[in-house]
């Protein structure tokens, strides 16, 4: 393989994280109590809550800053479906 088709093999997830309903089942646990709630919260704070970018610094910073903010954001999604199922 080369190319495109090593980069479509690796984004491939294992069988065992397929299943989104009970991925997120499975993050509900682990957050969903009052010490995930309170993990979850400082999370937030070190990447939702906080500038993306300063003035002066490469623009770099602040697309490596957002993917940061997207894993809480994903966990917060996963949260939400979970407790709709």
């Amino acid at each position: 393989m080369s190319g495109w088709d090593d980069l479509e093999a690796a984004a491939e997830l294992p069988q065992k994280f397929k299943d989104a309903d009970e991925i997120a089942r499975l993050y509900l646990r682990v957050f969903g109590g009052e010490d995930g709630a309170k993990v979850l919260e400082h999370l937030r704070a070190l990447t939702i809550e906080a500038p993306t970018w300063f003035p002066g610094h490469d623009p770099s910073f602040g697309f490596a800053r957002e993917g940061q903010n997207q894993l809480v954001r994903d966990i917060e999604a996963k949260l939400k479906r979970a407790r709709q199922l």
